[in-house]
């Protein structure tokens, strides 16, 4: 948005949920999934696997997301944990908190919760906590 020069390198997009899927239950990935569909339960990455989630315009997740890198173009309600970075389109409407390391959000995006800034773990003495992601359960190998 502003020159690019900080933006997070994206993993290839090897998983797409088509806009007629729905899927009532919690989802676990690794590399890339691209989402048009609706999600009804959790959304998470496997630990360390620098995941990338890119969710469509008219797509929908209702529960919380944990991934290290996120694309927002529709509907996420819940909280959202990002390791590394979020960016936030226009279309992008969150119902829910926003814990991350780096934002990019575009004007007429839409947060309806807090945004926290979650700092670097060698940086100890002030970091803001955030509570603990399914990131860290999912240590399943990708």
């Amino acid at each position: 948005m502003f020159g690019g020069k900080n933006k997070a390198k994206m993993t290839k997009i090897n998983t797409l949920i088509d806009q007629h899927t729905e899927i009532n239950g919690d989802l676990v990935f690794c590399d890339g999934l691209h989402l048009d569909g609706i999600i009804r339960g959790e959304v998470s990455a496997i630990a360390d696997s620098l995941a990338t989630l890119t969710v469509g315009e008219m797509a929908l997740i209702e529960g919380n997301v944990s991934v290290s890198y996120l694309l927002l173009n529709g509907t996420i309600i819940g909280d959202v944990r990002v390791a590394d970075r979020v960016e936030l389109t226009s279309t992008a409407v969150v119902t829910g908190s926003i814990y991350y390391k780096s934002i990019e959000m575009a004007m007429g995006a839409e947060v309806n919760g807090q945004l926290i800034h979650v700092r670097e773990q060698a940086d100890d003495s002030a970091n803001t906590e955030a509570p603990p992601s399914n990131l860290d359960q999912n240590t399943k190998e990708c």
